[in-house]
């Protein structure tokens, strides 16, 4: 049995009280959430994680992180250098994009060595091996498609984004009605490419229900791709996004009813104003299915550090309801990212997560900060050092003009106001005494 239906039947799982552990939520919360399909627990039932990922009503933000080799860029050491990165700096789930080379090979190293959730996009497989290799006909089948779900699956994936809404009616008119930026997701172009090529509805549209069975079987959650989501802040809420989520979060509430976990992938670019709205639509559509958010981008003109753009809307993003945050690096738009642009993306986004949480979760979230606090206005740097994203970069800019973390920093040296003040109160004690 699923994880839905194991707490439709009043079941709290193993899974559930883990969750319930890490959140500090009661299981009977996290069953009931789970039940409705409100909280998500990203885990193929094959798979032994090291930490579990839940992301949904109630729960923190998490974030996740992507990796993959590219067909211009196929280094198996880099992109697991990427792995231990993500283990090591708290990512929530990886994602392996990996779309050329041997993609099964690479996907099982990710899989073994990752601690959290490893999500996958069957469809570059399928498209690197049987279109690429064919010189670009378009002519897989859906049964290749659904071969290779089912191959990722049986490695032990733990989520798949599946481009469930782009239709053959919309990608008609995505040929008639422009976009300023286009149609952006990899994913999405494919499908809407195979569609048009073959005349054929979209079949993990058209086949969803089978969809459902391959997905129930490992119980994976399955990640309803923005195929369409807006490239650019000129297409935010087009009629093209607007439509794929309708379809999107029709789909969602099929597969609730089929005992299958299930999110939505959403935007992609969108101006500050709108993101707040976005999020309320995917949730009253959905019936409160968790939004996985790709950024958000508030603004397109950011290259070389889009991972600061993208923090900013994915703050607000997760101060409104968002349940994950896709990173962004300082290589978006521009390259595949090196480990070291990995690790700025995924610490850019765990602060966005939190400063989210801060409204959306309040005092749970707001703890940290307030023991930070405290350690400043006691001079702890230990402390404080302990309590950052990245405690080596912390330290290293602290010792940057002075050897050990004593004292005042080289900022304010002894005019710092934690020195100043106690030293005329300790005076003004003295004299009473």
């Amino acid at each position: 049995m699923t994880q839905i239906l194991q707490a439709r039947s009043g079941n709290i799982t193993e899974e559930m009280r883990k969750v319930s552990e890490i959140e500090g939520i009661s299981p009977e919360k996290i069953r009931d959430r789970v039940a409705s399909g409100r909280i998500v627990i990203l885990k193929n039932v094959i798979r032994n994680l090291k930490r579990y990922t839940a992301l949904g009503e109630g729960l923190s933000t998490k974030v996740n992180v992507n990796i993959g080799a590219s067909t211009d860029h196929y280094n198996v050491e880099e992109e697991l250098r990427k792995v231990e990165i993500a283990n090591r700096y708290g990512a929530d789930s990886i994602m392996d994009l990996t779309d050329g080379g041997d993609i099964d090979s690479l996907r099982r190293m990710v899989i073994e060595r990752a601690e959290m959730p490893v999500g996958t996009v069957p469809i570059y497989q399928v498209y690197y091996e049987m279109v690429t290799k064919r010189k670009y006909v378009i002519d897989f089948t859906p049964d290749d498609l659904f071969r290779v779900i089912r191959r990722q699956l049986s490695d032990g994936v733990d989520f798949i984004t599946v481009h469930t809404g782009v239709t053959l009616d919309l990608s008609k008119k995505l040929m008639e009605r422009k976009r300023v930026a286009g149609v952006v997701s990899r994913g999405g172009t494919i499908m809407a490419a195979w569609s048009l090529h073959n005349q054929q509805e979209n079949p993990l549209y058209s086949e969803f229900d089978y969809l459902l069975e391959i997905a129930r079987e490992y119980d994976v959650t399955l990640s309803l791709g923005d195929a369409l989501r807006p490239g650019g802040i000129a297409d935010a809420h087009d009629e093209f996004q607007v439509a794929e989520l309708v379809n999107n979060a029709r789909l969602a509430r099929r597969a609730k009813e089929k005992g299958v976990q299930v999110m939505i992938e959403g935007p992609g670019h969108m101006p500050l104003d709108q993101i707040e709205m976005d999020i309320r639509l995917e949730k009253e559509l959905s019936g409160g299915v968790p939004y996985y958010v790709l950024g958000i981008l508030p603004t397109d003109v950011a290259a070389g550090y889009d991972h600061i753009a993208g923090a900013i809307g994915g703050a607000i993003a997760s101060a409104h309801g968002a349940d994950m945050l896709c990173y962004l690096t300082p290589a978006e738009h521009l390259s595949l990212p090196t480990p070291e642009q990995v690790k700025e993306g995924l610490i850019a986004f765990k602060i966005a997560a939190h400063v989210g949480d801060i409204v959306k979760l309040g005092e749970r979230a707001k703890e940290r900060d307030r023991e930070m606090s405290l350690a400043r206005s006691s001079l702890n740097w230990l402390k404080m050092f302990s309590l950052t994203f990245d405690q080596e970069r912390a330290k290293q800019i602290y010792t940057q003009y002075k050897e050990r973390p004593l004292g005042s920093c080289t900022m304010c040296g002894d005019l710092c106001v934690y020195l100043v003040l106690p030293r005329v109160t300790e005076k003004l004690e003295k004299g009473k005494s």
